[in-house]
């Protein structure tokens, strides 16, 4: 019986050791990197190569983002199921963002949206910009800086790349050396953040903004009607025939732009009012409830029911333009060889009032030498 109780302690004893062993040598898998891949995507005319990056944060959502334009060509994020799909619309190829881009993912600027037929007054000064929208300049010109090349850095972060672009005095029209940086930030909580900043030698205008075409569906054979919006607005600037805002600020309630609460882009934008016939559908700028204290806020959300996808959007900035691609009508053929409709794309362009320059009641949008023009906007990607 001795034997027996020593033998079943002996066992014990080296089973516990065993066990303390291996619990002291078990190592855990660590959480996967943030990466950064680059590699070649083609040349300029001028013969400068555009280069491809890709970050990947730790949750599997991939950016890409190319020197042309800074222009995000892909964005990979998990629908509920956690099935992975791109939900921004673009191309496959340099050749097709440089002969026929809708802006499809590009930085904007000098100045995002239109001013009226290409003129504004600075400090007793008459400056003439191109006509390049029917009777109206837009996003910039002819060669804003969607169609630029970006020196592009990757950060020591591995999350983070920093677009740099010097912008020469005469430019496109605009006054003075505008010296800009933009960084985007891909989080591990799925945050697409985006940081402007700009210095100039010379009184001059400012309006940056992010033209990705949105399609949660991850399906952009399909339209966005069925996508819910929220703005948190309760008012939007009314245009004319060319766009152009009347300079009225116009209450939302009643309307079909009140969309303080999630509702379906399709319910009412084929409404018989003035304003859509205008737009042929949404493409006007919403006045945010911002307090313009410089804080950034969410000030809206888009869900697209279908595969859960949600992205929040915040910002600092006053406005928000929203575009419900009207003007896509099956000539251009994107990623993978999918055509893309009418409507299969939508912006959420976080900005200043369209033609601020020439409307007073407007926030300023003009920058001082010795200042710094500064703006943040957030996209945060998540499932419902």
């Amino acid at each position: 019986m001795k034997y027996i109780l020593l033998s079943t302690a002996l066992a014990a004893l080296v089973l516990t050791a065993c066990k303390k062993e291996q619990k002291e040598t078990t190592v855990e898998t660590p959480a996967p990197e943030n990466t950064v891949d680059a590699k070649g995507f083609g040349r300029m005319p001028d013969g400068k190569e555009v280069m491809l990056y890709t970050l990947k944060n730790k949750s599997g959502t991939t950016l890409q983002v190319i020197n042309y334009g800074g222009i995000i060509v892909s964005l990979k994020t998990r629908d509920r199921e956690g099935k992975v799909a791109d939900v921004v619309l673009g191309f496959d190829s340099l050749n097709h963002y440089i002969k026929n881009n809708p802006f499809f993912g590009a930085l904007i600027g000098r100045y995002g949206n239109r001013i009226e037929k290409g003129k504004f007054t600075l400090d007793g000064k008459n400056y003439a910009l191109a006509v390049n929208n029917g009777l109206n300049h837009l996003h910039g010109g002819e060669k804003g800086y969607d169609k630029v090349f970006w020196n592009i850095d990757v950060l020591p972060d591995s999350s983070s790349l920093k677009l740099t672009y010097a912008s020469g005095d005469g430019e496109e029209g605009y006054p003075g050396n505008l010296n800009v940086e933009v960084v985007y930030t891909l989080s591990d909580s799925d945050e697409l953040k985006i940081d402007y900043k700009a210095t100039t030698d010379k009184k001059t205008i400012v309006n940056l903004t992010q033209h990705t075409y949105f399609n949660l569906t991850g399906n952009p054979s399909s339209d966005i009607l069925g996508h819910q919006l929220m703005i948190n607005a309760n008012q939007f600037l009314p245009v004319d025939k060319t766009l152009i805002p009347t300079g009225e600020f116009k209450a939302v309630s009643g309307s079909p732009f009140d969309f303080n609460i999630l509702t379906a882009i399709g319910a009412r934008i084929n409404d018989k009012n003035e304003q859509l016939v205008f737009g042929n559908g949404y493409d006007h700028c919403w006045v945010l409830n911002n307090d313009q204290s410089g804080t950034v806020k969410k000030i809206a959300e888009l869900y697209e029911p279908q595969s859960g996808r949600v992205m929040e959007v915040s910002t600092d900035e006053p406005g928000l333009q929203f575009y419900s691609g009207n003007f896509l009508d099956g000539t251009l053929t994107g990623k993978d060889g999918v055509v893309y409709k009418h409507r299969t794309g939508l912006c959420l362009e976080t900005q200043h009032y369209p033609d601020s320059p020439n409307q007073p009641k407007f926030p300023s949008v003009v920058l001082n030498p010795g200042d710094t023009y500064k703006t943040t906007t957030i996209y945060k990607f998540s499932v419902r």
